[in-house]
């Protein structure tokens, strides 16, 4: 049975999202129909609308979606109509990387979460003329009333979970706290700087403050953030503005951090992180770089260092998502309080409070 939806609707780069009316195609057989609670909005959704990741235009985004299951394809198990489930990044389930548990790292990943189609090729949604409009993305689309998901990536939410803060826990979230805690694998104490107090480098820091790393440095140029990664658990702060940054992490660390997370995807600061680290550390990096960006390997050869390009926080969402939501109700991962929502309509709105620095993670809620 189609479905109609209403769908912020991205048409080309740099254009504005405008909201429309679609339809959603029947089920296959392996897919859940969600209507949608609330949903993130992640700078990678940004990244594709002003062309830094290539888009299939015109193109239904958002990827940190959560809400209400109405319909179950005939071949799903262990969902029901009714149950609260987050959604989170698509992977095929039988490539070798997916059979080792490394859903992540996927060899589809990339047409699968980007490639605006379902596994087998073909579309979800059409506009009012019967014209195809893409989706799928990160398997979901979720800048819209109701989303198709795989059940493979549908995670059902503990009971007591809020469905209207879940969905970043999909994404932005997962990532963050996952490179620490699974990716650089970071002991307790341990020394760890975070470049970029964002939703995702915030995340890192309570994922750092969770690994009992003693030493949590926090660089930034907002004030504002780095006070909020203060509150959050950094036990220094650097203003990249005002203090070297390099020979400020080499003071704090008597010689350089063992660990280290980008989440600029800025090459100059990933540089100054390099520089910073003391031989034999690993660095993940996490943002989203614009196309041409590069590093001197002067400053990686010879270093025994160790340079994880992180996708997902190399999390396995159906388990690593109970985890966070456990450590938020225990109290010791409190990602609520990077939220700010807003209607659906005021997307707009949202990414520029987004861009601005003014909201740190920007969610969605649907009327």
């Amino acid at each position: 049975m189609t479905t109609s939806i209403r769908a912020a609707v991205l048409h080309g780069v740099d254009e504005p999202f405008r909201f429309e009316e679609l339809t959603l195609a029947d089920l296959n057989p392996d897919e859940v129909l969600v209507k949608i609670v609330a949903t993130g909005l992640c700078h990678t959704d940004l990244a594709v609308q002003h062309g830094d990741i290539p888009g299939a235009f015109p193109f239904v985004l958002g990827h940190e979606g959560a809400g209400i299951i109405e319909q179950v394809g005939a071949a799903v198990t262990g969902f029901a109509v009714g149950d609260a489930v987050g959604l989170s990044f698509a992977a095929c389930g039988h490539c070798r990387n997916c059979l080792a548990g490394r859903e992540a790292y996927c060899l589809q990943f990339m047409p699968l979460n980007f490639g605006g189609v379902r596994e087998d090729g073909t579309t979800t949604m059409t506009d009012g003329e019967g014209a195809v409009v893409h989706g799928s993305f990160f398997g979901q689309s979720s800048f819209a009333t109701h989303a198709i998901a795989a059940a493979k990536n549908v995670v059902k939410l503990p009971e007591g979970t809020p469905v209207e803060l879940a969905g970043p826990l999909g994404c932005g979230i997962q990532t963050g706290a996952g490179t620490v805690l699974n990716s650089l694998d970071v002991p307790a104490g341990a020394t760890v700087v975070v470049a970029g107090t964002g939703a995702v480098g915030l995340s890192a820091i309570m994922g750092a403050k969770v690994a009992g790393a003693t030493t949590i440095i926090a660089v930034d140029v907002l004030p504002e953030r780095l006070a909020f990664a203060e509150r959050l658990g950094a036990t220094h702060l650097i203003n990249g503005k005002e203090e070297d940054t390099v020979a400020r992490i080499l003071e704090i660390t008597g010689g350089g951090a063992l660990y280290a997370v980008d989440t600029t995807g800025v090459a100059p600061v990933i540089s100054q992180l390099l520089q910073a680290t003391a031989f034999g550390a690993k660095i993940a990096l996490v943002g989203v770089p614009r196309p041409g960006s590069t590093l001197d390997l002067g400053l990686v050869a010879a270093s025994g260092k160790t340079i994880v390009g992180a996708i997902e926080g190399d999390a396995i969402p159906q388990s690593f998502i109970p985890e966070l939501i456990a450590l938020h109700q225990a109290g010791r991962f409190p990602f609520d309080e990077l939220i700010t929502t807003y209607p659906f309509d005021e997307i707009e709105q949202a990414i520029a409070d987004t861009q601005s620095g003014t909201t740190v993670k920007a969610v969605l809620v649907m009327p």
